[in-house]
């Protein structure tokens, strides 16, 4: 990722850009060092989502925006689990998609004011979602399993199309640094 940001940079002529590598819980930048930050489908991978959070925090300055965009879980049980289940068969490095209210108490919690908000629907081509992770083919024929012998109820809230293609719960948070 760090190199096709990199190139993108450099092809677009944009010198401002510059890719370091680290973990969302301890990120390698100063405190407020940054006038904007980021982070688009990522938190569901971090290994402490508060601390990522706080991490996001710290480098931000205050009063800057700070934007949020993730898959989230559902909030029935039932829905959540099964969203659980396939993500995490699609990608060993998945933790959790948290519901809305965990993101938004979280947020606050971390110094982070909501500005705006707004949760829309995507679709997931079951070909190239699993490819994008390069899942392997048993992996990927249980989750093909689990959506088969899914709940109705299930199967109508990701509205799950016979190649395994489904919808996914998407929200985008943005916020201002306190």
């Amino acid at each position: 990722m760090l190199a096709a940001v990199a190139t993108t940079a450099k092809e677009k002529g944009l010198a401002n850009v510059a890719t370091a590598r680290g973990g969302a819980e301890k990120l390698p930048f100063e405190d407020a060092a940054f006038d904007f930050v980021a982070s688009r489908f990522s938190a569901h991978h971090w290994r402490d989502f508060e601390q990522g959070l706080g991490e996001a925090r710290r480098v931000v300055k205050p009063g800057s925006v700070a934007v949020f965009i993730d898959a989230f879980a559902p909030g029935s049980a039932m829905l959540d689990t099964h969203l659980q289940a396939i993500e995490l068969l699609r990608d060993g490095s998945h933790v959790r998609d948290y519901a809305v209210g965990e993101w938004l108490s979280a947020l606050g919690r971390r110094g982070f004011a909501l500005r705006a908000f707004r949760s829309f629907r995507l679709r997931m081509d079951f070909p190239v979602w699993i490819a994008r992770m390069r899942t392997p083919e048993d992996r990927a024929n249980a989750i093909l399993s689990i959506q088969a012998t899914a709940p109705a109820e299930v199967k109508q809230h990701f509205e799950i199309e016979a190649d395994g293609s489904f919808m996914l719960d998407v929200m985008m948070a943005e916020t201002v640094a306190g």
